[in-house]
């Protein structure tokens, strides 16, 4: 019985190691050449100044760990750093509040219109932002906002995205939970924070991480409406280092390394609830 277990297993066993070998033989070149830049950035910035031309190596011949030092005494990096920051920060925040809550609505309150109303929320994603930057802009002019925190956060305190990766989230729960909440006195006020919202707080997670890679990586918006010095975030900061030294590789490299190293920590922390997050906002339609 147990010689016949065996012969029944080895073909099962056989086939999950043929493929994993390929599943590995796909991946390993795949996350290759994904790391090759950023491997090349980061080597970059450790070369010697002026050894950057041809012909190209990869790794340097010596290791000037002062490029770092030099790059963040070149520009105001910090002020940089701080600015985007606050932005992300307050991002996240108001993304979390007012996402939860319409997702929240959209999930389980029933009125008239919702379905269309959610509909339209989704239409929403399919307009690109270049057709919508020349009115913001403009309300952004008429309310004289320009180089302030308030033209940088409000315009995108909340979006659809957002709202539908929580919905979907949520809808998951089961309705008596609710039930249950209901019958012990909460409001729907307290079933969202004290009951949907930690039951999901892995979506949370997931749409906050969004929310913090859009705000770090934003270029253009803040392009258009904080042009001063003090008001700069990373990603203009590191355009105009850029333009001032263009021929200063190494410590262009080492400005970009410092600003890719809190998305990159906050990603490597959070990427289990990321991929949790992702898996759970689609179990249901």
């Amino acid at each position: 019985m147990n010689l016949l277990r065996r012969l029944g297993a080895e073909p099962v066993t056989s086939r999950k190691a043929r493929t994993t070998l390929i599943l590995a033989l796909i991946l390993i070149p795949a996350a290759f050449v994904v790391l090759v830049p950023y491997l090349w950035m980061f080597t970059t910035s450790l070369k010697v100044r002026g050894t950057t031309g041809l012909p190209p190596f990869l790794f340097p011949n010596a290791f000037e760990f002062g490029n770092y030092l030099k790059a963040w005494q070149a520009a105001p990096f910090l002020r940089y750093y701080l600015n985007t920051t606050i932005v992300a920060v307050a991002i996240i925040a108001s993304r979390v509040v007012l996402a939860s809550l319409a997702a929240y609505a959209f999930a389980f309150l029933r009125f008239p219109g919702r379905n269309l109303l959610f509909l339209l929320f989704l239409g929403t994603m399919m307009i690109p932002f270049q057709a919508t930057i020349i009115p913001s802009y403009l309300i952004i002019r008429d309310l004289q906002w320009f180089n302030t925190f308030q033209a940088l956060i409000v315009p995108r305190m909340v979006d659809a995205f957002s709202i539908f990766l929580l919905r979907q989230a949520f809808i998951s729960i089961p309705r008596d939970y609710l039930d249950a909440a209901r019958l012990d006195g909460c409001s729907h006020w307290q079933a969202l924070w004290k009951v949907v919202v930690p039951l999901n707080s892995s979506s949370v997670v997931t749409m906050g991480l969004f929310a913090f890679l859009f705000a770090w990586n934003d270029y253009l918006w803040p392009l258009l409406v904080a042009n001063s010095e003090q008001m700069r975030t990373i990603q203009l900061g590191l355009q105009v280092f850029a333009g001032r030294y263009q021929t200063e590789w190494t410590y262009m490299m080492a400005g970009t390394v410092t600003a890719t190293l809190l998305p990159l920590i906050l990603f490597l922390a959070a990427q289990r609830s990321f991929i949790s997050g992702l898996t759970r906002s689609g179990l249901k339609g």
